[in-house]
């Protein structure tokens, strides 16, 4: 009944969840035909939804050649991260593997047989990748080879260097996300779907990828540091322990929270170029692939914002929560509304006593003043009471088939997980 009482408390969730499972989802993520597809193309998507269903979605609903571009952009850093991550690779075998990895996409026999990760089938069965690869026209070529080779410079110098200050933050985030941003960028620019300048301003670019990572560290700290892994800056956590690890312990919790908003404020700083970049793009399916992530990523910072859960377990959004976003993120508008929202949730639990509450509070002033709408703010919900009525009797009656819906809808929903 638990499961019951938290959904009577969001109808909105209710209706979207059964508007995305009676269909609503191929509204904004359309499933590519495999029969219309060479054996090549076949395995590369076998390979995409085998390696992250959320991503498979959303580049399966790509208009046109851009989204085989952008598969095998994916699968090609897929392989690439999978190097970095296998740390059973020698540093002297894995160093010259990243640096080199982008001219193995010219190279038709180049695989790698014994790496140990769970993504392995991607450094395998690399010339089935590559091959598709070399099929793209040129264009889409420089663009995927230039980002590779970037990113696996960046990849190499931080292999071991530990993330000190918030530039050396900004730079991780950057060689691992951000460079990921400016090559879609340029990819939705040479698809001529975009303007020149969507590709060209890689500022923008950046920090569509910074938004998305930092809000995944930041997250996934107690996640990271079970694995072995630091990617919270030194520079930050220092002011607040001695020890990154030690944020876990109860004694610290009321520091590891002011160390915690701290680094979402400074995560913040990149909504309002996310947003400028939102209001440049002209086609329907580019802007959904965008948008989407962003608003999931502004949702989880307010679920993590001054919560000291990120510190004992997973704070992830509602299923429903992730299919209401993912069904209302289609237009700038809505995209502004959202971020409005959460923001004003934010806001609503900043401490008075918090080190960082000035510039939290500076930077929410920022984004509200992009994120007011034209249109009334509840444009967002256009669906009538009598739907919400309708669903919350739905719920009280079979909520354990409401249940069945929210498992089904994980698969095209992984929202905070990846």
């Amino acid at each position: 009944m638990e499961l019951l009482r938290k959904w009577l408390g969001h109808p909105e969730d209710i209706y979207h969840l059964l508007r995305f499972k009676m269909g609503g989802y191929r509204a904004v993520m359309p499933r590519v035909d495999p029969d219309s597809l060479g054996l090549g193309l076949r395995t590369c998507y076998r390979y995409l939804n085998q390696t992250s269903r959320s991503f498979a979605a959303v580049i399966q609903a790509l208009d046109g050649e851009l989204r085989h571009a952008v598969c095998i952009f994916y699968l090609v850093l897929r392989a690439l991260d999978t190097i970095e991550d296998d740390m059973t690779i020698s540093l002297d075998v894995k160093v010259p593997m990243l640096l080199e990895f982008h001219s193995y996409l010219y190279k038709p026999e180049w695989k790698y047989m014994e790496s140990k990760e769970k993504h392995r089938q991607v450094l395998e069965d690399f010339p089935t990748i590559s091959m598709e690869f070399r099929n793209l026209a040129k264009v889409y070529q420089d663009v995927i080879s230039d980002i590779c080779h970037k990113m696996g410079v960046g990849m190499a110098e931080f292999l071991e260097k530990k993330v000190d200050s918030q530039h050396e933050w900004d730079q991780y985030c950057h060689y691992v996300a951000g460079l990921v941003g400016i090559g879609l960028s340029r990819l939705f620019s040479a698809s001529e779907l975009e303007d020149p300048i969507v590709g060209q301003d890689t500022e923008l670019a950046n920090s569509m990828g910074l938004f998305l990572q930092k809000t995944n560290i930041i997250r996934d700290y107690l996640e990271d540091q079970l694995e072995g892994r630091e990617f919270w800056p030194r520079e930050v956590w220092s002011r607040y322990t001695k020890k990154l690890s030690d944020l876990a312990k109860p004694e610290n919790i009321d520091m590891a929270v002011q160390c915690l908003n701290e680094l979402i404020t400074n995560a913040l700083r990149h909504v309002p170029d996310v947003l400028t970049y939102l209001s440049r793009l002209k086609n329907q399916s580019v802007f959904n692939f965008c948008a989407i992530p962003q608003v999931m990523a502004i949702a989880t910072l307010a679920a993590c914002y001054n919560n000291k859960q990120v510190f004992s377990g997973v704070v992830k959004i509602r299923k429903g929560q992730a299919v209401t976003l993912m069904m209302d993120a289609t237009n700038l508008q809505a995209v502004k509304a959202i971020m409005y929202q959460y923001v004003e949730e934010i806001y609503q639990k900043i401490p008075s006593t918090d080190p960082s509450s000035n510039k939290t509070q500076q930077i929410i002033a920022s984004i509200r003043a992009m994120s007011l709408p034209g249109g009334p703010m509840a444009s967002r919900h256009h669906y009538s009471p009598i739907y919400l009525s309708c669903a919350m009797l739905l719920a009280a009656l079979s909520w354990q088939y409401l249940s069945t819906i929210s498992k089904a809808a994980e698969e095209y929903v992984q929202a905070g997980e990846n």
